[in-house]
């Protein structure tokens, strides 16, 4: 097989399904309440860029396909619901992960591709645009693989691993657990330094009387960039946000009011979330809503704590409701007040458990709504360990990690921080302590939002 995009030519193997090296159980696992959310039954893809390394420019021994597949192997006995299959059961609709060895399809599919170019030359995906990104993954026809992969090899010895999990079944953080788990097994370890538990029985819900609302919006905004007769083209972005622009803004914040104590996400989340308020040219009267994923990993009074290992679904949303017209008009500091009290709320052990009652409680009935660029979901990768040591190959650095174009959360409402790749750090100093803003638009709304991003270099 091959392809043609640009400078990108991929030649591909037919795929091959990678399972465990020794035996594994056959089982079927529950998911959690958080795990059978709707919104989490998709596939969230990755590309891991690592640079080619002079060890193995000179060593043509070194096959990257050989030495993923055999620790991914290795991995497996430890992950192994990650081989098996997500099933959609037809007794009460909640998903399952069915794992049978003697499966024909059992395992984990793992496609080979080499390239006819250098990383370099497609700038390591260090670019805006990121639709060359979904060429490097793989996405299967069959939907309920748990984890798929992809290796590109390119001409100048460097590769991309396209990494894809089921959300459902892997969180960002356990995602992050699971490569580094490769990692280690491919250096000569014998075991994972951080062994998985599974334990989704501890995050579900009951049913409850008093649910939250619905919907929490009563009259939502919309964009005329995104209505039913607009042939607007969607694509995801990446902007560089300088360091030097987010102390701008947290001075210019402070200035507003000296008492305000936040966080570089609290300040960035208000300032994104106007700007795409405004990109997106939303309706002045309508409603637009803010929803920040809030991590339960970290200890909550009267909540049992996840143990470590733990790589389910583990974040509630922290919904904050603005009319169009004061998110525009309001202060900005009030703005990240607001965002600050929203994400306090959202991390009480009381929210996170009426947050999953709640979910148990109207199963299929949760919420479904189109939000016509009304919502704003914010969520932080700057944490989760990709870009670190302790996940490069050998001597191959990892020096840039970007999610996909190929439907996280399947709608233009998602937007993403990520640390300053490696690149950044070496050749930019203006990126030191800076952020990659991930975010989609219509081509159309994205000239004003990068004016609006722009912008904080002009902040006094």
């Amino acid at each position: 097989m091959a392809f043609q995009e640009e400078t990108l030519n991929l030649q591909m193997k037919y795929f091959v399904l990678v399972k465990p090296s020794n035996s594994t159980p056959s089982c079927i696992l529950s998911l959690s309440t958080i795990d059978n959310r709707d919104i989490y039954n998709n596939l969230c893809q990755t590309v891991h860029v690592y640079r080619s390394s002079p060890i193995h420019d000179s060593d043509s021994s070194f096959d990257i396909f050989h030495v993923l597949k055999e620790a991914l192997s290795k991995a497996l006995c430890y992950y192994y619901p990650l081989a098996g299959k997500l099933v959609e059961s037809a007794d009460d609709g909640k998903r399952r992960v069915h794992c049978n060895p003697n499966a024909e399809n059992y395992g984990v599919p793992f496609l080979e591709a080499t390239a006819n170019c250098t990383l370099s030359s497609l700038h390591y995906l260090d670019n805006n645009d990121l639709e060359i990104a979904k060429y490097l993954v793989f996405d299967p026809q069959d939907k309920s693989y748990p984890l798929v992969f992809k290796v590109t090899k390119f001409l100048c010895g460097g590769f991309t691993i396209g990494m894809g999990v089921l959300h459902a079944v892997c969180d960002g953080f356990g995602a992050s657990q699971f490569l580094k788990s490769i990692v280690e097994l491919s250096r000569g370890r014998t075991e994972p330094s951080v062994i998985p538990v599974w334990e989704r029985e501890r995050l579900v819900g009951s049913i409850t009387k008093q649910p939250f609302p619905k919907s929490p919006m009563n009259n939502v905004a919309f964009s005329p960039f995104l209505n039913e007769t607009s042939s607007t083209v969607i694509k995801k972005y990446c902007f560089k946000v300088e360091g030097e622009m987010i102390r701008r803004l947290k001075m210019s914040l402070r200035k507003e009011n000296e008492n305000l104590g936040f966080t570089t996400f609290e300040a960035l989340a208000g300032f994104v979330w106007r700007s795409r308020a405004r990109a997106l040219k939303l309706n002045n009267n309508g409603e637009t809503m803010l929803s920040v994923l809030v991590g339960m990993r970290r200890n909550l009074k009267d909540f049992e704590p996840l143990p470590k290992g733990y790589y389910g679904n583990s974040c509630v949303d922290a919904n904050l409701v603005l009319k169009v017209s004061e998110l525009n008009e309001r202060p900005l500091y009030e703005i990240v007040k607001l965002i600050k009290e929203t994400k306090n709320v959202g991390s009480t052990s009381e929210y996170v458990k009426n947050s999953i009652d709640t979910w148990e409680t109207n199963g299929k009935e949760s919420l479904k709504m189109k939000s016509g660029g009304a919502v704003t979901v914010l969520t932080e990768w700057r944490h989760l360990g990709f870009l670190n040591e302790n996940v490069e190959f050998g001597g191959n650095e990892v020096v840039n990690v970007v999610p996909a174009p190929c439907n996280l959360f399947a709608s233009v409402d998602m937007s993403i921080f990520t640390s300053s790749n490696k690149f950044d750090d070496e050749n930019d100093p203006s990126m030191k302590g800076g952020v990659n803003l991930f975010t989609s638009l219509p081509v159309d709304a994205m000239p004003r939002f990068k004016e609006e991003i722009e912008s904080l270099r002009f902040l006094s």
